[in-house]
């Protein structure tokens, strides 16, 4: 670990310790994790509080994940339901969209955070997140949701070497992101098609395929893995098997992205 290291290390615990209870927006990734687990070393499990969204834009493994990780912490994990696809500016899926669904479950956080009496949450965006286009990090900041990690000048990688310092065994975990993610701007974000996806991405982790997305175009399935993985979605006759299951999920066309996955590859329109 070089000095730069450890200082971004000492930034991070020094705004922790400002702060006297501290919700954590947790998502189950291995940002939000790091942060956690950081938290509750700094200050103890009995002064953090994770919270998780619960919705159809999240998958339910994610949320097994999260609460896993959270008992193992000892802290105290609550789950609040959130409602997006209700919300016709959320489902009609403008580029907006993440604004939306961020600003729902914020404002549900901080109505928690009255009751409890407690005003520091804080979220576990990083710097690569300033990279990308990310509307939601604008309800973030509305909602005076506190970004140590940012703060304190972690990117990825740095979140990924500390986490596996400190032991998280998923330090290497692939970012997941909401499940309307998959859906290209302008098409209506439904529960059909969130479940669609899902079950798709779902399929590829069980034949061992640890990134991948499944970008759901209506009747077109796009699927992306990493460049590595090519060859060995055409050995055994697997490229056949994982069509005629993504037809079964009601896609009529199912095409592999030959540029493999990347990060935010619906934002290349804009």
């Amino acid at each position: 670990m070089n000095n730069i290291s450890s200082e971004k290390m000492e930034n991070l615990v020094k705004i922790i310790r400002s702060a006297e209870r501290i919700i954590v927006a947790f998502s189950g990734g291995i940002d939000s994790a790091f942060l956690l687990q950081v938290c509750v070393q700094t200050l103890g499990p009995g002064f953090i509080t994770a919270v998780t969204a619960a919705s159809e834009t999240y998958t339910a493994g994610e949320r097994s994940s999260a609460r896993k990780f959270a008992a193992d912490l000892g802290v105290e994990h609550v789950i609040l339901e959130t409602e997006e696809l209700k919300n016709r500016r959320f489902s009609e899926n403008s580029p907006m969209r993440c604004y939306y669904c961020k600003g729902e479950f914020y404002s549900k956080v901080r109505e928690y955070a009255r009751e409890k009496n407690i005003t520091a949450v804080f979220d576990g965006s990083n710097l690569d997140d300033e990279k990308d286009y990310r509307p939601g990090r604008q309800a973030v900041k509305e909602h005076g949701v506190c970004s140590p990690l940012i703060d304190a000048g972690f990117t990825k990688n740095d979140i990924r070497f500390f986490a596996r310092q400190a032991g998280i065994a998923f330090w290497n975990k692939p970012a997941n992101p909401c499940l309307a993610s998959r859906i290209p701007y302008g098409t209506a974000v439904t529960a059909q098609r969130l479940e669609a996806v899902e079950k798709a991405e779902i399929f590829f982790h069980d034949h061992n395929f640890q990134t991948v997305r499944v970008r759901n175009h209506d009747q077109l399935a796009r699927i992306e893995i990493t460049p590595d993985d090519f060859q060995r979605f055409f050995q055994d006759n697997f490229h056949s098997q994982a069509s005629a299951y993504l037809k079964s999920l009601g896609f009529t066309w199912v095409s592999l992205d030959l540029e493999g996955y990347r990060t935010g590859s619906l934002n290349e329109i804009l």
